[in-house]
């Protein structure tokens, strides 16, 4: 597995999921790390104006687009790291690779001094609270060869009270973590002694890829493509027929 180099430009959060989408149907198996500035990022199926603050969004600055991939809402600045981790496998092979993925991240932490402990929800938990969320979707290419992405979250020093404005997440849920707030449920790495972003970045690098790959001008130009997808206003919105469109 390559671990991916690219322009440090100010790119949208959708950049990078379009750059997973991409990578997916390359040769190869690839890791990507980033970052994004304050963006609310929700679940293929969801209801945003159910689950996401929008007016708060909107008066904050805040972007809101809609992922590939099924799972809840997120709300991600530059404190949260973001992680991209692409195999090729099918759906006999999907929840192998995502256990796999989500059981080395608990254990890169482990091994930086953090008791993290992996749960039934596919999150990672430290000290109690969850530290990382995770989702993965599998895309099939042209070749009749497919690729699952893994895609996840690290709280370094993400602002939580902002997690908590531009979120609305169902009262059931929170009844069932028993908890009030999303604020409550969630904490940040930094408050549990772990400071150093990149510390973080080089032990997640080093325990999931083993080599680089330089992302090029044609495989930008590529990405910058399938980035428009998600920036169509009916896909944001929810619109069975152009999620059809897209994800066929």
């Amino acid at each position: 597995m390559l671990s991916v180099t690219y322009p440090a430009l100010p790119h949208r959060l959708v950049w990078f999921l379009a750059a997973e989408n991409y990578l997916a149907t390359q040769p190869g198996e690839y890791l990507m790390l980033w970052q994004s500035r304050p963006t609310v990022i929700f679940g293929l199926h969801q209801d945003m104006h159910a689950e996401v603050n929008i007016p708060w969004c909107e008066a904050h600055g805040v972007e809101m687009y809609r992922r590939k991939s099924g799972g809840g809402c997120v709300y991600s600045d530059e404190g949260n790291l973001m992680i991209s981790y692409i195999r090729k496998g099918d759906a006999t092979k999907a929840q192998h690779i995502f256990h796999e993925y989500i059981d080395k991240i608990a254990s890169v932490l482990q091994e930086l001094g953090i008791n993290a402990v992996t749960t039934a929800n596919n999150d990672v938990l430290a000290g109690g609270k969850k530290v990382s969320g995770n989702a993965c979707y599998i895309v099939r290419c042209a070749t009749n060869e497919s690729a699952v992405i893994v895609h996840g979250t690290l709280l370094l020093c993400s602002n939580l009270d902002n997690v908590t404005a531009a979120l609305k997440p169902p009262q059931e849920k929170l009844r069932r973590h028993a908890v009030a707030s999303v604020r409550q449920r969630v904490t940040n790495l930094q408050d549990l002694g772990l400071n150093d972003l990149e510390q973080i970045k080089t032990a997640v690098k080093e325990r999931l890829s083993s080599g680089t790959y330089t992302l090029t001008e044609a495989d930008i130009r590529q990405i910058d493509i399938i980035e428009q997808s998600y920036l169509n206003p009916d896909f944001i919105a929810g619109c069975t027929s152009a999620i059809e469109v897209i994800d066929r």
